[in-house]
């Protein structure tokens, strides 16, 4: 069975920091882009970030540009959101995605396999 799990959300005060982990399993990700998307109550799934295989490609959304960062562990099948300065309008549900493709994309629907969605509040 494929598999993305995301963990680590959780409440923050505003200004704070918390990390997301989204672990792989159940095939190969090889060459697979990883991303992070959103959806807070009321609006559509939000693209946050992604990045490429070997971690020399990455997208992100201006809304979190300077505040977010994403990396990935090829070997233990996992990526990571850290997140820095965190503001009330980042409430949300995360997801992590992913794609197998040549080239990244900023659309929920190009993404292969999602993860449940980890829930993150940050109180004003």
């Amino acid at each position: 069975q494929v598999q993305l799990v995301g963990a680590g959300g959780g409440l923050v005060q505003a200004g704070g920091s918390l990390i997301l982990s989204c672990s792989a399993s159940g095939r190969s990700f090889f060459n697979a882009f990883m991303a992070w998307f959103r959806q807070a109550p009321g609006r559509e799934r939000e693209f946050v970030l992604a990045i490429s295989w070997g971690s020399r490609g990455t997208q992100y959304a201006d809304s979190v540009k300077g505040r977010f960062t994403i990396s990935r562990d090829n070997a233990k099948n996992m990526v990571f959101l850290h997140m820095n300065s965190l503001k009330p309008d980042d409430t949300a549900v995360y997801y992590c995605a992913a794609r197998f493709a040549y080239r990244t994309t900023t659309r929920a629907g190009d993404y292969n396999y999602w993860g449940q969605g980890t829930q993150v509040t940050v109180s004003s």
